[in-house]
């Protein structure tokens, strides 16, 4: 998820197991949730483990309220652990199974994976309300998934990025 805020770079919220690059908020590098300058964590996709970058950008207003709410949700959950493959898997079915679902909120801050963080966010934004955060997975947020967000907000299309020359 990028974050641009007022005069600050564009910034990448996210979790993953590298700690390739120093993490804006703490100053340290850490696997897990983190955020990082936009531009050096596609570099770094790009040109270290081969990934390409897309953009959704959000079509609706942010106010002061839903920028202060990321920032929180940031101060909240930076450095929060990735989970171990099992449990990612495990703890995203329970939040498919409505039979098991019991608990996905509890889970939230003992460790995330990328789709929590952002669904995690979006909710703190006012955006995400109804379905356990365990629920989403990446493709919710990409590849051109119908995502139910309030207020009559929206995702655009899919925007490639293109890295420049090295």
């Amino acid at each position: 998820m990028a974050i641009v805020v007022e005069d600050l770079p564009p910034l990448m919220w996210h979790a993953e197991l590298g700690r390739s690059l120093p993490d804006v908020w703490t100053g340290t590098h850490h696997r897990g949730v983190q955020l990082h300058e936009l531009r050096d964590a596609v570099l770094v996709w790009g040109r270290k483990y081969g990934q390409r970058a897309w953009l959704r950008q959000l079509d609706h207003p942010v106010t002061r309220a839903m920028e202060d709410a990321v920032l929180k949700t940031v101060a909240r959950l930076d450095g929060t652990p990735f989970p171990s493959t099992a449990r990612l898997a495990s703890r995203w079915v329970r939040g498919r199974v409505p039979a098991i679902r019991k608990g996905a909120r509890e889970l939230e801050l003992e460790s995330a994976y990328c789709a929590e963080v952002v669904a995690v966010t979006y909710e703190a934004m006012g955006l995400l309300h109804g379905r356990p955060l365990n629920w989403y997975d990446p493709g919710r947020f990409w590849s051109g998934d119908e995502l139910e967000l309030a207020h009559g907000a929206r995702l655009g299309e899919e925007i490639a990025v293109d890295l420049p020359d090295s």
